[in-house]
């Protein structure tokens, strides 16, 4: 949808969460692949799109130092004159230099911190939130500043590298929200405990409130970290300009968000999970029916 509503941003925003989620291993972001897929590149307005997805494609592999080394063009993909959205996948392949330091989106256990990497904007447009909520797609996508993103990435492959963070998942479809929740599945029901900041914008409070949890500002991801060590992943992410601020702590069997100090989310991670992992059954049983 970001490339729907902005080719060029969108694609820059595709190749950065490919590399940050493998810099989130641990692993070191190399190079990349694609798969740019689009409708009728006869229509002028689809050509359009084409060229300025390529564009951002090569202005954020350029940034980040992953070469694009192959990849493939799906074109004329239109149901009856309907284009589908404008698409480009992006692979991205790393080098994890000691494979025992590879790091999960999991929570380990209770008591560790939760630290946020990275700011929130509250950025709504082209976001899950709309889609679900409204069935719209507008707005303009998340702002992508190249140069923090290279630092985030080069933050976390430090960090894994020294052993300093238990779990890393970055922030994208769905927001810091989804992020936490994805955090907890897979756990044997360790739940977590954080508290955001507001969004303070024109938008009313309970639109405030949505930003700040299913935002997609990028060059964003949560990690834990034991207790111990939270001195020194601060003191590494101000040296890498990378804000980072404790916002939590894993342990329990609940998800509580607070935004703004006020407790907004209040779920059992089990019940959460199950609606998770049975999200594509129900999707489908609906439309068969």
């Amino acid at each position: 949808r970001s490339c729907y509503l902005d080719p060029y941003r969108g694609a820059m925003l595709a190749v950065a969460e490919a590399a940050r989620n493998v810099a989130c291993s641990g692993a070191r972001p190399l190079a990349a692949t694609n798969c740019l897929n689009f409708g009728n590149p006869e229509r002028p307005g689809i050509m359009w799109q084409f060229a300025r997805a390529v564009e951002g494609i090569g202005a954020a592999c350029r940034a980040l130092d992953v070469p694009i080394t192959g990849g493939n063009v799906s074109l004329y993909n239109e149901t009856d004159g309907k284009a589908i959205y404008p698409t480009p996948t992006i692979g991205v392949v790393g080098l994890l230099e000691h494979a025992d330091r590879v790091v999960g989106r999991r929570f380990q256990e209770a008591g560790d911190a939760i630290i946020l990497l990275g700011d929130g904007r509250g950025e709504l447009g082209g976001s899950e939130y709309l889609k679900a909520a409204y069935d719209v797609v507008r707005g303009v996508p998340p702002a992508l500043d190249l140069d923090a993103e290279r630092a985030l990435q080069a933050l976390l492959v430090e960090l894994a590298t020294e052993r300093l963070m238990r779990s890393a998942h970055d922030c994208s479809d769905g927001g810091i929200a989804v992020t936490l929740a994805e955090c907890c599945f897979g756990t044997s029901g360790v739940g977590a405990e954080a508290s955001i900041a507001d969004v303070q914008a024109a938008r009313g409070a309970a639109m405030n409130q949505a930003a700040a949890l299913f935002g997609e500002s990028a060059s964003r991801v949560v990690i834990s970290a034991v207790p111990d060590d939270v001195t020194r992943v601060l003191e590494r992410a101000a040296a890498a300009k990378v804000p980072a601020r404790v916002i939590g702590q894993t342990g329990g069997r609940q998800l509580r968000i607070a935004v703004g100090g006020a407790i907004v989310i209040d779920q059992s991670v089990d019940d959460a999970e199950r609606a998770w992992a049975g999200a594509i059954e129900r999707y489908f049983v609906k439309r068969v029916a």
